[in-house]
This record gives C-alpha cells, structure tokens and sequence, in this order.
C-alpha cells in the first residue's frame, strides 16, 4: 500500500507526481493525499483537505518523525525516503486479516473485515476514494507556469473507527464496514480504498481497491 503526501505548492512534488501515476495497472494500492500547507505560498491546492494532513502528521508520529514534509512517500505505514522504481525487490509480507468488499449500489459499499492468526488486538481502518486523470495550470506559487498532472487523488477519505481482532470466544471478531462515497465524475476513472491498519503502529494489516 503506498500514499504520497504532496501539493500542487510545493516545486519538489511534480516528479514524485508522475513516479505515482506509473503504478497504473499495478497490484498495489495508491493514493495520493495532497495537504494544504504549502497553499501560503501563493497556490491553493484544489485537493488538498485538513483531514489528509492530520493523517500525515499521525504517520510522522509513529515513524517517529520530526516533522513532516512533501512529497513523502509511505509504504505500508512506514516513511519510504527513498522512493522511486518499482515494487519490484520490496519484500512482501502477509497480511494479518482478510478483506471481501461489495458494491450495493453506485456509491454504496460495504466489506467484511476478518483479521487472521498474528493480528494485534485492535485494528482500525479507512476508506478513500481516488480517482485519475487530473491536471491543473499552475498561476503562482513555487509551481508557477507548471503544467501538472495527477493520478490516484484521493477525493474522499473517511475514517472506518477501532475494531477488537477477537470475538466472545477467542475467535476472529468478523466487522462488516459499510460506506457511502462521493458521486462519480465520469471523465475520471476511480476506485474505491479499503486500508486496515494496526491503530498503534500504523502497519498496514491489508488493503483492497476496486475500480468502480
């Protein structure tokens, strides 16, 4: 699972921009989640929500961080400095639940959480809706005159809450999750993200994404 944090304001972001849009096609879930902090600058990024820096600010604390900064790329929770390539070489690890995900209508969906032997006590987990194919004319700002395209935004980003692993009798503790997402822009393909996560460390325990 990998997440850029990025903006529009920020003149270091473009290369780490189109280094995301090439996991198009790619098993692996993306997203883009682009902050706000940079907009003091002179550009607002269209994008950017205070819920995306929260959450990058909370990945800096468990990655013990001293401050948080774009592009910042993660993979599967953990800070991923040296980005760029492929997923190729990166060791995979196995996941610690197991996720079945529906769509009930077009923009309801719902999934079935299931964590597995080895998950911690609690996980918690997310939705997102990314969507591609953006760009945007830059007027001011660091990016001024740029051209910038983008790939996996993330659109809508919904916390799903903290769910015990086990049941009443030391069995799996089965959640159903349930959502309701955005309307669909038909010029931008998208998909739907479910990441679940270790509350305390924020290790990735699995994700899924559908096109829809």
């Amino acid at each position: 699972m990998v997440e850029l944090y990025t903006s529009e304001g920020c003149s270091s972001c473009p290369p780490a921009d189109q280094w995301l849009s090439h996991f198009k096609g790619k098993p692996a879930v993306v997203q883009a989640f682009h902050v706000g902090y940079w907009d003091q600058l002179g550009w607002v990024d269209r994008f950017a929500t205070p819920a995306h820096t929260v959450r990058q600010r909370q990945i800096g604390m468990w990655n013990q961080q001293g401050s948080i900064y774009t592009p910042q790329a993660v993979l599967n929770g953990k800070d991923w400095r040296n980005w760029g390539g492929t997923l190729d070489g990166k060791p995979a690890e196995p996941g610690l639940a197991n996720i079945s995900l529906r769509q009930l209508a077009n923009d309801q969906f719902e999934a079935t959480v299931t964590p597995v032997a080895g998950a911690p006590a609690h996980w918690s987990a997310y939705w997102t809706v990314t969507e591609n194919g953006y760009s945007s004319k830059v007027k001011a700002g660091e990016n001024a005159g740029e051209f910038l395209q983008h790939d996996f935004v993330v659109r809508q980003y919904v916390v799903a809450g903290v769910y015990a692993s086990n049941g009443a009798s030391d069995g799996a503790a089965v959640q159903k999750l349930t959502f309701r997402s955005i309307a669909a822009t038909p010029e931008h393909s998208r998909q739907v993200n479910l990441v679940v996560f270790d509350p305390q460390t924020g290790k990735t325990l699995q994700a899924i994404s559908a096109p829809c």
